[in-house]
């Protein structure tokens, strides 16, 4: 089967999954109709952004199992949302307005990516994987801080943190999705002349040099880029940590090419397919009892496992 072929039937498959959980047993259509459509638009934007942006990651990185999320991008949405809480209370204007938390948390996320990416790239002699590197560690020490908030914090309070710190389509706010697509739609834009370098990134640095590339300066462009992203979908419904690690890796296998024009529209069908499929299982199997990023986590983590599996037989 050709890339186009596959293409065309994924997206017959994402449209055939959004109609199915759209329509399925809809009784109101006043009401439920465009409850159903706004999570939707939110699937679909959360899992273009995740997807686009970890395929543009691991190119970069020129590793399939690296995500993201190993800057500490997540760690720090979780230490913002737990430290409000336990700071102000749940009653606090910062949790209750949701337009003020979605701005201060991508505004924070997308300034730390940048004074990161800023300090740690500068110098000579210093790569993405020094960046990698203290980006595990910060991550780790924001969730060491955030645990430790958790613990301290009253019992009450700390059911509004669970809710805040796993992925949730069922309470999105339309005006905060459609800021949501706007910064989507606009950073993809600006951004756009920068993924024309993504084929020849994949190469590898010093081929990518040679060929005539800004690498450092187009490197710390798309990180930017990136941070972007994933802040806008992790502020819109919170953290997936193995979404697009499972995407990605899955539309690798796919299309089995180099050319990010194809890589990337896969990708993203894949996460809108795994999201939707993801979000009708948590609806009519488990009543809305499980968070869908616990299934997703959970088959990305033994996907995951088994990447390393694999890895290590070939070394």
């Amino acid at each position: 089967m050709s890339n186009k072929s596959k293409i065309l039937l994924l997206s017959f498959l994402a449209i055939s999954f959004t109609g199915l959980f759209l329509f399925y047993d809809l009784r109101s259509w006043e009401y439920a109709l465009p409850r159903r459509g706004i999570k939707i638009l939110a699937i679909i934007v959360t899992g273009a952004a995740i997807a686009f942006a970890t395929v543009v990651f691991q190119t970069i990185t020129n590793n399939r199992i690296l995500t993201p999320g190993l800057i500490g991008l997540g760690s720090l949405y979780q230490l913002f949302q737990t430290f409000i809480i336990f700071a102000f209370g749940s009653t606090s204007i910062l949790v209750i307005n949701k337009y003020l938390n979605f701005g201060i948390s991508t505004g924070l996320m997308v300034v730390f990516a940048m004074i990161l990416y800023k300090l740690l790239l500068k110098g000579e002699g210093r790569n993405v994987f020094f960046l990698l590197l203290v980006g595990i560690i910060m991550g780790t020490f924001f969730g060491s801080i955030s645990t430790f908030l958790q613990v301290l914090i009253d019992p009450n309070e700390y059911l509004n943190v669970q809710n805040r710190l796993f992925a949730s389509f069922n309470n999105v706010n339309s005006d905060l999705l459609w800021i949501s697509i706007a910064i989507f739609l606009i950073s993809t834009l600006i951004f756009y002349p920068q993924l024309k370098y993504l084929d020849v990134l994949s190469l590898g640095r010093e081929q990518a040099i040679n060929l005539g590339v800004n690498y450092d300066k187009v490197v710390q462009t798309l990180l930017i880029f990136i941070a972007i992203l994933i802040s806008i979908a992790t502020a819109l419904v919170g953290p997936i940590t193995f979404l697009g690690l499972l995407v990605a890796n899955v539309a690798y296998e796919m299309v089995k090419t180099y050319k990010h024009k194809v890589i990337i529209p896969v990708a993203m069908l894949v996460s809108v397919i795994a999201l939707v499929g993801g979000q009708l299982i948590v609806e009519r199997l488990f009543s809305f009892s499980t968070p869908i990023s616990v299934i997703i986590n959970f088959v990305g983590g033994v996907y995951f496992l088994y990447l390393l599996l694999r890895e290590s037989k070939k070394w």
